[in-house]
């Protein structure tokens, strides 16, 4: 009796040490299964680094980044109103990051970009006297180009692209242009904003995270006094 009990409770052992065994190797497996999930490409969020859209995202976010420091760090009277808009801005850009798998935050600045005006005017005086001299050379060109377009073809009817975006500004200075993350270096869009029927022809010379993203001299040319979103925005493939 006694050989029989105790190879019983032996085999109750080792069933027992089986059982852990299977149990522990399940465990293993899962967790292994668990983190090659979480290690796949496609999980992993892109930084700016790794995505030229993310990349364009970073620096239109970044640039109305410092254009807020510089806001609260020498204000007037308009500043704050200048801040709401341009946070308003942040945040449509850090819901294009989330779209498009970057990095949401994440920011850069561009080199070339205006200076934030220290004078608190806004970029609507910094671009005066650019508007002035490029509004002038350039409404020039653009006139002639568009009046001769115009007189061969009765104004160019443009293809509608990107319907239902909103169009912000990259901050980035320069003479007017834009950039996108579907049409190539050299495409010209013509944006016409609804709210008060403002339109610029430019051509896109940069990638960024938006159908159309303007810089600061092509976005003073549309925009609403005070406003740095656009809305209401028809966006034309025209070339």
């Amino acid at each position: 009796m006694s050989r029989r009990r105790t190879l019983g409770t032996q085999k109750k052992i080792a069933l027992l040490v089986g059982a852990a065994a299977v149990a522990g190797g399940g465990a293993f497996l899962a967790a292994t299964a668990s983190n090659a999930a979480q290690t796949t490409p496609e999980a992993r969020t892109k930084a700016a680094q790794d995505s030229g859209v993310c990349q364009g995202l970073a620096t239109a976010l970044g640039n109305n980044q410092r254009f807020i420091e510089g806001q609260r760090a020498d204000p007037d009277a308009q500043s704050q109103a200048r801040i709401e808009n341009r946070e308003a801005v942040v945040a449509e850009i850090e819901r294009k990051q989330a779209a498009s798998g970057c990095a949401v935050g994440e920011s850069a600045q561009d080199p070339q970009a205006a200076q934030p005006p220290q004078s608190g005017q806004d970029t609507g005086d910094q671009a005066g006297d650019q508007s002035g001299d490029q509004a002038g050379d350039q409404a020039g060109h653009q006139t002639g180009d568009q009046a001769g377009g115009a007189a061969q073809a009765g104004e160019q009817a443009g293809e509608q692209v990107c319907a239902g975006s909103t169009v912000t500004l990259s901050g980035e200075g320069g003479a007017p242009a834009a950039s996108s993350d579907r049409f190539p270096v050299g495409t010209k869009l013509r944006v016409t904003n609804l709210d008060n029927d403002k339109s610029t022809t430019v051509q896109v010379n940069s990638v960024s995270g938006s159908c159309a993203l303007l810089n600061n001299a092509a976005f003073e040319q549309v925009r609403e006094e005070g406003k740095f979103l656009i809305r209401r925005a028809l966006i034309e493939k025209v070339g």
